[in-house]
């Protein structure tokens, strides 16, 4: 593992997964990556319970990891691989939590019969407890926790290995970071906004089993 992303969902992280694949420094493991990979969502959720965690299992193939549940672990995984950079992907907080709220809180509720899905949902909810005690609709509360989350990870990281980035900075930083050349002829990709999340969302429900 070369990089480990420190930052919440919903800070561009499927971009920042494409940018640095693009890069030359994936396969990059994100949240998608757990619902498709086999075996891994009752992984995560072992992990959850305190059981101990196989990261090289996990990781197995990836070069960098960003998004959920990976980011939930960032100081365990930052120990476990002493010489990876960490990646905090930042946003404006309020832009960030009407983006969580819009789009990854209404899983909390969603409920299937599915084996596989319930799994995933499982997992989510695990991330709810664990970060933000359950709290979701209150907004103060979770912006405190985005906030106070960062400010760790800032505080806990030498400038060395650390890169807080935005994903409307583009290329330059993450290339210059990880000593890659800037693409001359690709764009930085921008995916995952919310009509395109709300799309995958239902497109992956429908694949895996009708939530109720």
């Amino acid at each position: 593992m070369k990089i480990i992303g420190a930052g919440f969902g919903r800070t561009g992280t499927l971009s920042v997964k494409a940018a640095l694949e693009t890069l030359g420094l994936g396969p990059c493991y994100h949240m998608l990556t757990a619902f498709e990979e086999p075996g891994h969502l009752s992984l995560w959720n072992a992990v959850g319970r305190g059981e101990r965690a196989d990261w090289a299992q996990l990781f197995a193939g990836y070069r960098s990891t960003v998004d959920w549940p990976a980011c939930d672990h960032w100081e365990t995984l930052a120990r476990e691989y002493p010489d990876a950079k960490i990646l905090l992907t930042v946003r404006d907080p309020a832009r960030w939590y009407d983006s969580f709220s819009e789009t990854l809180a209404p899983l909390w509720s969603v409920e299937s019969d599915d084996p596989e899905l319930r799994e995933y949902l499982e997992l989510v909810r695990r991330i709810t407890v664990r970060t933000f005690g359950g709290r979701l609709d209150d907004r103060a509360h979770a912006i405190a926790v985005f906030e106070e989350h960062n400010r760790k990870v800032r505080a806990a990281i030498p400038a060395q290995r650390l890169l807080v980035y935005d994903v409307r900075e583009g290329w330059e930083p993450l290339s210059t970071f990880f000593g890659r050349p800037v693409p001359s002829d690709t764009a930085f990709p921008h995916l995952n906004d919310r009509a395109k999340f709300q799309e995958l969302l239902q497109s992956r429900l429908a694949h895996r089993g009708d939530p109720r």
